[in-house]
């Protein structure tokens, strides 16, 4: 019992010494031990997330800043062309002292509508067939669509962009959606309504997190 007490003892005096060597925390500014600390990007992005420009307008980039702790740090931005119709991702990037950079985007929809197609409004609802989940689209110029659930998948949160550009023909022009992923439609075909409306349309879906499956909607 005695050796028992006399090595405890020892353990305990060690502790004590070994306690006594304290760290030191009087780092270099701007370190922590020989670790160097960055502060990355943080960059606001101004004006809308979509922006919708006719083909041959202008577009003028509302632009985005960054800051790095107080710092202002340069951002960079990726260009569209305002000539070819499309949904584009402009992708802003910046950059601290430290090389380490962060991303921001917007998208700019690209749209030539033709006289066929300049009067029509397919705002509303569509119930996918299979499950009645709503497809629900906005107009937001002619022939230019924001639709919210485009596959009517319940308890998604996905928005794309959808073209009418001449007559009652409709499909997802290939873009980066509201989540990021890559997304357009094939198999397209759709039935015209009454006035200038949509009475019914069918798509497949072309996403990572969709099947191939045409899924078809009706009005509401």
């Amino acid at each position: 019992m005695k050796k028992y007490i006399y090595y405890i003892g020892l353990v305990l005096v060690s502790m004590g010494v070994f306690s006594c060597n304290k760290d030191s925390f009087n780092y270099k500014t701007g370190y922590v031990g020989s670790s160097k600390i960055t502060t990355y990007p943080i960059i606001t992005v101004a004006g809308d997330d979509y922006i919708i420009v006719q083909k041959g307008g202008t577009f003028t980039d509302p632009g985005a800043t960054a800051k790095a702790g107080t710092a202002d740090v340069k951002v960079t931005a990726t260009t569209i062309d305002v000539n070819t119709a499309a949904v584009y991702t402009i992708t802003y990037t910046a950059t601290n002292v430290d090389g380490f950079s962060a991303t921001a985007t917007r998208h700019v929809v690209v749209y030539s509508t033709d006289a066929s197609a300049q009067n029509n409004d397919f705002s509303g609802s569509y119930a996918r067939n299979t499950n009645g989940s709503l497809a629900v689209w906005t107009k937001k110029a002619p022939g230019v669509y924001s639709v919210f659930n485009p596959g009517g998948a319940p308890g998604t949160n996905l928005t794309v962009i959808v073209f009418n550009n001449t007559g009652n023909k409709v499909f997802i022009p290939q873009q980066n959606a509201s989540d990021g992923s890559s997304t357009s439609s094939a198999s397209e075909s759709s039935t015209p309504g009454p006035g200038g409306t949509l009475a019914s349309y069918k798509m497949e879906i072309v996403n990572p997190g969709y099947g191939t499956s045409v899924r078809t909607f009706n009005k509401q």
